[in-house]
């Protein structure tokens, strides 16, 4: 083989899809949880058959929800501040 491999033209990137993302992330919070819930009076059986990590996995689905949640409210209100023009962290005062 002689040259260079054939390349594919290179296009633009499509521009990200919005969408309610507080509110996905919420749901899917709650659906953790509720999960951890409903598994919850199974206890002994997970134990008895060595799948208590479902359980755990169920709490901690919900717990790093609870993180993304704040994160996503961040987001959302920053992008809310940058589309109305107001001044961000990233506008010096005074502009």
């Amino acid at each position: 083989m002689t040259g260079s491999p054939t390349r594919t033209p290179q296009r633009e990137a499509p521009e990200p899809l919005e969408g309610p993302v507080v509110a996905t992330i919420v749901g899917g919070t709650i659906i953790w949880f509720v999960l951890f819930l409903v598994q919850l009076p199974f206890y002994g059986w997970f134990s008895d058959h060595g799948h208590t990590w479902w359980i755990w996995t169920c709490l901690a689905g919900a717990g790093l929800g609870l993180i993304g949640i704040w994160y996503v409210r961040g987001r959302d209100a920053a992008l809310k501040r940058a589309a109305a023009g107001g001044s961000g962290p990233e506008t010096p005062p005074g502009t």
